[in-house]
């Protein structure tokens, strides 16, 4: 099914070989090199043809680019909203937002999407991704590699530096080819083939941070739907982007949308050297579960019905583990004679809202009911043109008659602020994480459920079955066809969407609510730091939804300060109080109160900082990292990053990223410090490594001396740290 080679393997004759080649013949070696401005072949400077982000993240960005100088935006910057859309929670705050929104665009020439027009990915495939194409988006999944362009998630700070003419720096990446044959039997689409290469490859890292090459002979029998499908998912083996060898499906989906005029043909040269491989047999594909708390617990639903006792007592034990639940009522109660019955069923975003997913769902419920039990299906499109087509083609009703709730364009159920599911409920969803909490629950609050990720198909299935958990084989599906297509309709967006890129005017005043705030002052790295440790997470990995959670907390992303008081709530409720009283004792300090600093506090700095083994899979969010640096935090210490984004997020927020590969033995514990002499003299050098010393117990008697490393730090981002941050940086 699916084969993993870790070895250098070489393109020739359309086929894949072990050997060596030229690196510079992949189809994402050409695309950096047209985006690159540096001279270093190893270390790349980059501009982006567009970008984009959504109303959890806008408002910060251009707070951010306004403080450091910016009077326009120079590349067309799309502001979508799709994720405050509801406008549920917090009073006014999510429409000031948007108001600011379309202001900005309005002030600085950009383009401005109004709620529930579209999900930001559906958006930006139907009207910017194009073959040699870079674009950079403030979510995670900003991926749009099946229409052969180079996509990129990062945190806000990285889209303020575009904003402000600056480049993206990073090591170039390493290229995995993922070689596909065969054809997709009837019942398995694209979330299928996904979760089963996520599974393949997230937890041996096989993949991380590497751009990932989709080639061979089984591209031509997915659909541009499907791809996409696939595409978007990649984000969870931890890859840093992902892109498509292009054909004549491609030019037609271009031409649909009234672009065909931006398709150039794209594949690997002859020769073209990949650092590995992942060769995909997507006829042995079989539908796929992915069983709580992440997209790469996936097994195919056959065995897992044929194992369903075990797996669910496996997840009991990972609710208690990772959630701190100790006393959650079994998943195997909702055995019944050994089957097994689920609650809710969810299809939706930017993975499961395409015209196909949908389109699929209604066939299989064509004619059935969802029942009048307590199991519910929602449906939402990922864009109106997506909404208005299947409308037109009866496949809304078709839905809607067997019972299902149709929603608007809109990602809520992908991170908790859309059909949370009941106390103790179990939810399969084609969206595209099933994170902790990222449904909504609060765990904290003795509330529970669940999300295992399926396919739209299998989704459909079950829901036919009254909630009973069936893979889309067992019935009859019909099978997805490489040439399916859609009557695209843009006439929702020229009715709605503020179209202003290159047309900026200077003279629109910006819309600012009582919640939209400025980011607090950070002062620059001091000489040494003495550090208190105000989280210590032995968790295998930490989400950025456990650093900052997802849900109604994002109505407040527009203040930094408010927002702040929910960092690590669901992990470490006790982590604002600890860090705000090191804060506190850091501000005495700069007020010339010496305290036990003594001599020392003209020098020593006082921060927090958390350790975590392997901290920031998942979401690009920046405030995972700023809401630590309001609160006076000054580092993560940590045995190694989960993703290139977090870390970035960590360094452009002027916190230092340190390594320490033995940090598990240390025993760190809140209330631990750490003191680092000479750190900004580190800094300033190109130093990767220095000796510190941690105090424990409860008079810090315990002295041992540790080492910590800062590995592979650009001259610029030692800059920014100790400037204090990127604003601060810019400033100068």
């Amino acid at each position: 099914m699916l084969t993993i080679e870790q070895q250098a393997m070489t393109y020739r004759g359309g086929a894949l070989t072990p050997g060596t080649g030229d690196r510079g013949k992949t189809m994402a070696a050409g695309i950096l090199a047209a985006h690159d401005s540096s001279a270093d072949p190893a270390r790349l400077q980059v501009k982006f043809d567009a970008m984009a982000s959504h109303d959890i993240t806008y408002v910060g960005i251009i707070q951010t680019a306004r403080a450091s100088g910016m009077e326009r935006f120079p590349l067309p910057y799309v502001l979508t909203n799709c994720h405050n859309s509801l406008c549920a929670v917090g009073g006014t705050i999510n429409e000031d937002d948007h108001r600011f929104g379309l202001s900005a665009a309005q002030k600085y020439g950009g383009e401005f999407v109004p709620a529930h027009q579209a999900v930001i990915h559906s958006y930006m495939r139907e009207r910017y991704a194009a073959p040699g194409k870079m674009i950079l988006g403030s979510d995670s999944h900003t991926r749009y590699g099946a229409y052969g362009c180079l996509a990129v998630g990062e945190g806000g700070p990285e889209l303020a530096r575009q904003l402000l003419g600056k480049t993206y720096d990073l090591a170039r990446p390493r290229v995995i080819a993922v070689y596909l044959t065969g054809a997709p039997r009837a019942g398995v689409g694209p979330q299928d083939v996904a979760l089963a290469l996520i599974g393949a490859t997230f937890e041996t890292g096989a993949v991380k941070n590497a751009a990932l090459e989709f080639i061979g002979p089984g591209v031509a029998n997915l659909s541009m739907d499907y791809r996409c499908g696939i595409d978007v998912m990649t984000t969870e083996t931890a890859c840093w982007s992902s892109v498509w060898q292009t054909d004549e499906l491609t030019r037609q989906a271009l031409e649909a949308l009234g672009r065909g005029d931006s398709y150039r043909a794209m594949a690997p040269e002859e020769g073209a050297e990949y650092d590995g491989a992942v060769f995909v047999e997507l006829d042995k594909i079989e539908p796929m579960i992915a069983l709580p708390f992440h997209p790469s617990l996936a097994y195919p639903i056959r065995e897992f019905k044929a194992n369903a006792a075990d797996l669910l007592h496996e997840v009991d034990l990972r609710t208690a583990e990772q959630l701190g639940v100790k006393n959650a009522t079994s998943l195997t109660e909702k055995l019944r004679d050994g089957k097994f019955y689920v609650d809710q069923g969810v299809i939706a975003g930017c993975s499961g809202g395409t015209y196909q997913n949908l389109k699929r769902a209604a066939e299989i419920l064509r004619g059935s009911a969802t029942g009048d039990g307590h199991f519910w299906l929602s449906c939402y499109p990922g864009s109106m043109p997506i909404h208005l087509e299947l409308t037109r083609q009866g496949y809304m009703a078709q839905l809607m008659a067997a019972g299902c709730s149709i929603r608007s364009c809109f990602c809520g159920p992908c991170f908790g602020a859309g059909d949370v599911p009941a106390n103790g409920a179990f939810s399969i969803r084609h969206s595209t994480r099933n994170f902790p909490s990222r449904e909504g629950a609060k765990p904290g609050e003795g509330q529970i459920s669940y999300v295992a990720l399926m396919d739209a198909r299998s989704i459909a299935a079950t829901a036919k079955n009254g909630g009973l958990l069936t893979a889309a084989d067992e019935i009859d599906c019909p099978a997805d066809r490489p040439d399916e297509t859609w009557a695209y309709d843009d006439s929702a967006y020229r009715s709605r969407v503020y179209y202003g890129v290159g047309r900026p005017k200077p003279d629109t005043e910006l819309v600012f609510g009582p919640n939209i705030a400025d980011w607090p002052e950070q002062i620059p790295l001091p000489e040494d730091l003495l550090l208190t440790c105000c989280a210590a997470i032995y968790d295998p990995v930490t989400t950025t939804d456990e650093l900052i959670p997802s849900g109604e907390t994002s109505s407040y992303r527009s203040n930094p300060i408010r927002l702040s008081q929910f960092a690590l709530s669901r992990k470490e409720p006790q982590y604002v109080q600890r860090a705000q009283t090191v804060q506190a004792k850091e501000l005495e300090r700069r007020a010339g109160k010496a305290g036990t600093l003594g001599d020392y506090a003209a020098r020593t700095g006082l921060g927090s900082f958390i350790m975590a083994l392997k901290p920031g899979d998942g979401s690009a969010r920046e405030q995972a990292a700023s809401c630590q640096r309001v609160l006076g935090g000054v580092a993560n210490v940590a045995a190694e990053y989960a993703t290139k984004r977090y870390r970035s997020n960590v360094i452009n927020w002027g916190m230092l990223p340190f390594i320490a590969e033995d940090v598990e033995q240390w025993g760190l514990q809140p209330g631990d410090d750490l003191y680092i002499p000479g750190i900004r003299k580190l800094l300033e050098g190109e130093e990767e490594e220095i000796d510190a010393f941690l105090l424990q117990g409860a008079e810090k008697q315990t002295q041992r001396p540790v080492k910590l490393k800062l590995p592979g730090l650009s001259r610029e981002e030692r800059d920014i740290i100790l400037a204090g941050c990127l604003i601060n940086y810019y400033k100068v």
